[in-house]
């Protein structure tokens, strides 16, 4: 491009200046097509960090709760010693000393539902970065056909044969067939959570099963027989998926 333009300018004699002008038009068109390429990548890189974020104070905010809860345990124990004693000299009823015990019950329920909690955050980062990890790997090796690749939040089966949304009449009537009911049909094509994350979905569909359900699995089964391609989300995954289901067709590019 550039010795078109100094070709231009000896042919043409065109100003130095608007041959500088020139030069810096294609080193903007550049620039901004290598940003436009990027842009995804950035956002769904963006939207992780974000969420990681968020999970982790989230995590702060429990471990606040928690040292809370921690002291309602220790107040609910003393009251709890004062209670038996107490009706040890039948100074109260039996249904005091029972609300006693169920207030201590009570509070230590709060702590291990917050540690649960936390260790629940604690799970959701670590999927998330290795999600990362894994996307990137993929993206530098591209699968053959017929490959499987498990992640602990997807599956991928690349697919051997050929795939259009026109065919989707088949893994309906499939599914029909074996379970007698419609195939739950989420997003047939693109939507307008594609749209918004710059997903390409207009070959695709996505299906609300839960990969690990026994639904979930046959369909699978029968996607793989057949050289249909899928992804099977078994959680969110910021940028990527809503929640657990199966996408029906090759991975949804972004633009």
């Amino acid at each position: 491009m550039i010795l078109a333009i100094i070709h231009k300018v000896r042919s043409n004699g065109l100003p130095l200046l608007v041959a500088v002008a020139l030069l810096f038009q294609v080193d903007a068109n550049a620039q901004t097509r290598k940003r436009t390429e990027t842009r995804p990548a950035n956002e769904l890189s963006r939207l992780r960090e974000d969420f990681i974020k968020a999970t982790k104070d989230y995590k702060t905010s429990l471990a606040k709760l928690l040292a809370i809860y921690e002291r309602n345990v220790s107040s609910s124990e003393e009251k709890l010693v004062q209670a038996q004693k107490l009706f040890a000299e039948g100074l109260i009823s039996r249904n005091q000393l029972v609300e006693a015990e169920t207030a201590v019950a009570a509070a230590k329920g709060k702590i291990n539902e917050a540690q649960s909690q936390m260790a629940n955050a604690d799970t959701q980062i670590a999927d998330t970065m290795l999600e990362a990890q894994a996307e990137a790997q993929m993206s530098r090796t591209p699968l053959r056909k017929g490959s499987l690749v498990r992640t602990t939040s997807y599956i991928r089966f690349s697919g051997a044969g050929t795939w259009a949304l026109s065919d989707a009449w088949r893994v309906q009537r499939f599914f029909q067939d074996s379970f007698k009911r419609q195939l739950p049909v989420g997003v047939f094509g693109q939507g307008a959570i594609h749209d918004r994350w710059r997903l390409d979905h207009r070959n695709a569909m996505d299906v609300s099963l839960h990969p690990d359900a026994p639904e979930g699995q046959l369909l699978m089964n029968y996607l793989r027989a057949n050289g249909i391609p899928f992804l099977a989300f078994r959680t969110a995954i910021p940028g990527t998926a809503t929640g657990p289901h199966i996408h029906v067709g090759r991975p949804s590019h972004r633009f």
